[in-house]
């Protein structure tokens, strides 16, 4: 099929990847325009635009689509279908139109739990033990469209925002290569979204990140891992000095939950270690980064940055 793939993050990578691998023709790649980043601020294509380059497809990056000549220029691809991947635009409806058999986005959540833009991070935040990733037809709504398949994959105690990241990106680039053949010769019948279980995954707020020590420890333990290792919760650590607290920047990255025996206050260490005392429990803090460093575990944290009890979080 002659294809438009259209999508931004690492995320997209490997699904678009698989597509060429499969030998479909994909005319065109679509990506969020390049940004500045580097200590040079030099504008830095995004990972899928530099895949298509190393793979000689044409790439294209509009802010938007509120020019017509930009909405044009789609439809005269004369595509036979448009894949979406995290791309982050809306679509105009003459763009879902335009293609043969539409457009379909690859999306990584069990819909209609968690439509929009950090379904991965909002389901490990909320503590659930599953998702998934949907390939759905698209329409004018936000996550709403039927779905053509579905994954299931299971949430871990040890589960991180990263790694579940990789884990559906993987997933989603096997779906596509059995969703493309069927959506070729036709007759799938997609299946409606349910009513019922609607959430929304909003991007994630700089205020979130910072640790809230009256939660529970069972709660921070999902937080923090939804989070790692970017955009990271953290907290501000204070000892004792020789001339006064010692207060530093901490990010954490992965924490496990412990029982609280001393009733200590949230924010207190407890046994003049990594443990830190919560709204209910304590949370011990498996690893670390202090800010400027690498992240270490517990151990080697203790031996730069010794506490006592007493010492606090915030």
């Amino acid at each position: 099929m002659r294809i438009a793939f259209m999508g931004t993050p690492d995320f997209s990578v490997p699904i678009l990847a698989e597509i060429i691998a499969a030998g479909h023709e994909v005319v065109a790649v679509y990506s969020q325009p390049p940004r500045q980043a580097g200590r040079g601020l030099e504008p830095t294509p995004t990972p899928v635009h530099k895949f298509a380059n190393e793979n000689g497809i044409d790439v294209r990056t509009p802010l938007n689509f509120k020019d017509p000549q930009d909405r044009t220029d789609f439809v005269n691809l004369g595509i036979d279908l448009a894949v979406v991947v995290a791309y982050g635009l809306i679509l105009p409806q003459e763009m879902l139109d335009a293609p043969v058999h539409g457009c379909i986005n690859v999306h990584a959540s069990l819909l209609p739990r968690w439509r929009g833009a950090a379904p991965i991070q909002r389901a490990i935040m909320a503590g659930d033990t599953e998702t998934g990733c949907m390939i759905m037809q698209m329409e004018a709504g936000l996550d709403t469209g039927p779905v053509l398949l579905a994954e299931h994959v299971n949430i871990g105690a040890d589960t991180t925002a990263a790694l579940l990241h990789d884990e559906l990106s993987q997933v989603g680039a096997s779906m596509i290569t059995r969703i493309l053949p069927a959506i070729e010769r036709g007759g799938i019948v997609p299946t409606p979204q349910s009513e019922e279980g609607v959430t929304y995954a909003d991007k994630i707020y700089k205020a979130e990140t910072r640790i809230d020590w009256t939660r529970t420890a069972q709660d921070l333990d999902c937080h923090i891992r939804g989070l790692s290792p970017f955009p990271g919760a953290w907290c501000e650590i204070s000892r004792k000095g020789k001339s006064g607290p010692v207060v530093e920047r901490l990010k954490i990255l992965l924490a496990a939950p412990k029982d609280n025996p001393e009733s200590a206050a949230p924010g207190d260490i407890i046994n003049n270690k990594l443990t830190v005392a919560c709204g209910e429990g304590a949370l011990h803090l498996r690893m670390v980064q202090r800010a400027g460093k690498g992240p270490v575990n517990s151990h080697a944290f203790l031996r730069g940055f010794p506490l006592d009890n007493g010492d606090k979080v915030d």
